[in-house]
Parts: structure tokens; sequence; C-alpha cells
């Protein structure tokens, strides 16, 4: 046991902490679990005490004519040249991730969370999360 406290001491890791198995998560940001004392990762486990948390958005809006617009635009050709008007119809998408970057000392870990419906609420969502493990980061610190 004192050979893994002497492990423990130089890495830097505070002596004083249990286990993170002991310390239950209170938010996840991706797929990394953050607790009252540490930061669980799938790469590993450090604590929370020195840990930085960057949010980056990497989302984008594409306009496209939806495949019923062009549907209605072949039929309604034949018929009328009004059709073609249907190929005006244009429909707004956002697709892409938003970026977590979470660093303490050499330990770096990058996680991705999807952004599938309302960007602006989703962002706020990873925000609020992000701002809540800083909060714990702080408290760690203090």
């Amino acid at each position: 046991m004192s050979q893994f406290n002497s492990i423990e001491n130089q890495q830097g890791l505070p002596v004083g902490l249990g286990s993170p198995q002991v310390y239950p998560p209170v938010v996840h940001l991706g797929d990394a679990a953050f607790s009252e004392a540490w930061v669980m990762t799938p790469i590993g486990t450090v604590p929370l005490r020195g840990t930085q948390i960057f949010i980056a958005d990497q989302t984008r809006s594409e306009r496209y004519t939806p495949g019923w617009a062009i549907a209605l635009a072949i039929i309604g050709f034949f018929f009328l040249l009004l059709g073609l008007l249907f190929l005006l119809v244009k429909e707004e998408r956002v697709v892409g991730y938003v970026q977590i970057t979470i660093t303490n000392g050499a330990f770096t870990y990058q996680t991705m969370e999807p952004v599938v419906f309302n960007r602006a609420a989703q962002m706020q969502d990873v925000q609020n999360r992000a701002n809540y493990a800083r909060g714990l980061i702080m408290r760690a610190s203090a």
C-alpha cells in the first residue's frame, strides 16, 4: 500500500482522496464523467484539481432542396411550367458536433456531442454542464 501512495505522490495525485469509485458522477460531458473529486474518461481517471475544460462549436447550417420539391417539380414540369417553382423551396438543417476538450497536466481527452435539432439549445446545455463542471473544479482547487 505504501508503494501505491508513493506512486500517487510522484504523479502529483492528492493522497487524501479515495478511489474514483467512491465518488458518483454528478455531471457528464460526452463520455467523460465528473464527480466531486475526479474526472473519469474511457482512457483514464485524473483528479479534478487543475483540470481545464474547453468547448468548441463545430456545427454548420446546410440549405438544400428537399426530395418532395424535386419530385413535384418534375411532375409539374409536364403539366405546367409553374412546377419548376418547387425548385425554389429550400430547407435548412444543422449538422456537426460540439467538441469538448478536457486537460489536466499532460492528460488530454477529447470527446464530441452530436448536434441534431436545435443548435442554440444544445450549445446552451453543453455550456451549462461545462460551467457546472468548472464550478466543481473551483471547489476542488480551494
